[in-house]
């Protein structure tokens, strides 16, 4: 046997590579499934005569049932083999997909979404456990980088890919082609995977499950609703104070519990908290500004949804690319340089969206949305990982959970934030209706300004974001984060 050569819980030598590989194409499957719908809605509107409000819940539902199963899965980690967990996670998410690909209601196609959620909110963290847990400190950037390639290139191509199956075939195309790339991963997991995170049997904590789920799924519901309802709405408020308090009951039961359901001491490491607020404040800006960039692409320029991807595209492709560089240079110079200087890259793709007009030349808006994913690349999983390198070897799978529900409650957060900054903005700025009658190419023109002001204080929010960010940088330890006991595994 080589020197080096890993081996599993059970003393077997393993290629951690062909797991990994693996995983990250599994990875990529589930994650274009969450943005290949972003064109789709209006088709699938027709297909199953919905309203517009009703076939958001796919995206809504999805993330709902993502972010509750996220702290669970922590859970799960430890208690079954990673190997046949793994599997059971793509074979749920293969299920929903099928579901998906031959509803022939929305119910069931809503069904499908749900328990694709399931499989996702299993198979994603466990994917950053395993990329975390097999390979030592020292490489675990490149592992990360390699994990990030999935996450970044499958939302980059996956609006554009969206676009152009729709306008040559038909919707179902979106699930059924996922459906190979799925069953292929768990047959090459049967081969591939290995049980090589130790597992204890410890009991479900029933009530901290409940607490989990009513408290994040009120929460991120009660921010899902902010855009169309608005922060005043009576479910809006409702969820996020529900959502408030039951994640405060979870919190303190953890807290007090021996063995408590989600590790939530791992915020005693310094290094791990800053790390995770620092991912977090990214998602916002990140997630945000994706959601009302195309907005301004497709109802003030006017382009299809088709041609959006594809003026967002190099953006994505860059994340997608740049990922794996940026995780062999955090294994070389650790994460603090690569976060300043991601954060300042960040700011600046950011900052001229500000001013953005009705003329603004679309190879500058891509040029600029380009920056801003080269700088998240170098942010995002470098300081993740650096957060986990703090972490003891027994906490990894705990402190993914943590940051990985810490994120998803951000993206939630700053989509909420930047489009009700947008809708409000806009409506306090459109001019008065009599001036439709009096003047109509007045009013026009009015009202154009009235949006492009919106799209401004928007991107404005999303700059303070960035800057809020950047400070934050400056406090990670200017080292690679290998003092962990770890080990090759």
């Amino acid at each position: 046997m080589a020197k080096n050569q890993p081996t599993d819980a059970n003393g077997k030598p393993y290629n951690r590579n062909l797991l990994l590989a693996t995983v990250i194409i599994g990875t990529f499957g589930t994650v274009l499934t969450q943005t290949l719908l972003a064109t789709a809605y209006p088709t699938l509107e027709k297909a199953f005569s919905v309203s517009t409000s009703t076939v958001q819940w796919l995206t809504t539902g999805f993330t709902l049932v993502n972010g509750i199963m996220i702290p669970i899965t922590a859970w799960l980690i430890n208690r079954f083999n990673s190997k046949y967990l793994y599997i059971s996670a793509m074979t749920i998410f293969t299920i929903g997909t099928w579901m998906c690909y031959v509803a022939p209601n929305f119910s069931i196609l809503l069904s499908g979404r749900l328990v694709e959620a399931v499989g996702v909110g299993i198979s994603m963290p466990l994917m950053q456990t395993l990329a975390l847990s097999i390979f030592p400190p020292e490489k675990r950037g490149a592992a990360m980088g390699a994990t990030g390639l999935a996450i970044g290139l499958a939302p980059a191509i996956g609006p554009t890919l969206s676009g152009w199956i729709i306008d040559t075939y038909n919707w179902r195309v979106l699930f059924g082609m996922i459906l190979p790339i799925s069953i292929l991963v768990i047959i090459a997991a049967f081969f591939f995977m290995r049980k090589v995170l130790e597992t204890n049997k410890t009991s479900l904590d029933v009530l901290s499950a409940v607490l989990s789920t009513i408290g994040f799924g009120s929460l991120l519901y009660g921010f899902s609703e902010v855009g169309d309802k608005g922060w005043g709405s009576s479910i809006v408020v409702w969820g996020l104070a529900i959502g408030i308090v039951f994640i405060g009951l979870f919190g303190w039961r953890q807290l007090t519990m021996k063995k408590p359901f989600l590790e939530l001491r791992v915020f005693k490491s310094s290094e791990f908290t800053i790390a995770t607020i620092l991912s977090s404040v990214v998602m916002m800006a990140m997630v945000g500004a994706e959601m009302v960039l195309p907005l301004y692409i497709q109802t003030v320029r006017g382009e299809s949804a088709f041609h959006s991807g594809l003026i967002l595209l190099p953006g994505a492709i860059m994340m997608g690319v740049m990922s794996p560089v940026t995780g062999q240079l955090f294994d070389k110079i650790g994460a603090k340089r690569l976060a300043i200087v991601g954060m300042t890259l960040l700011t600046i793709g950011t900052i001229p969206y500000m001013g953005l007009t009705q003329s603004s030349p679309i190879l500058v808006v891509s040029l600029f949305y380009a920056v801003r994913m080269f700088g998240i690349s170098m942010v995002m999983m470098p300081t993740t990982t650096s957060g986990m390198n703090a972490l003891p070897f027994n906490m990894i799978s705990q402190g993914t959970a943590v940051n990985n529900t810490v994120r998803q409650v951000a993206s939630a957060v700053g989509t909420a934030i930047l489009i009700s900054v947008l809708s409000n903005q806009t409506s306090n700025s459109m001019p008065s209706k009599h001036v439709l009658h009096a003047t109509p190419l007045h009013y026009k023109t009015g009202a154009i300004n009235a949006v492009l002001t919106g799209y401004h204080s928007a991107f404005l929010v999303a700059a303070i974001f960035c800057v809020i960010g950047l400070v934050i940088a400056f406090f990670l330890k200017d080292k690679r984060g290998a003092t962990v006991t770890g080990g090759d595994k």
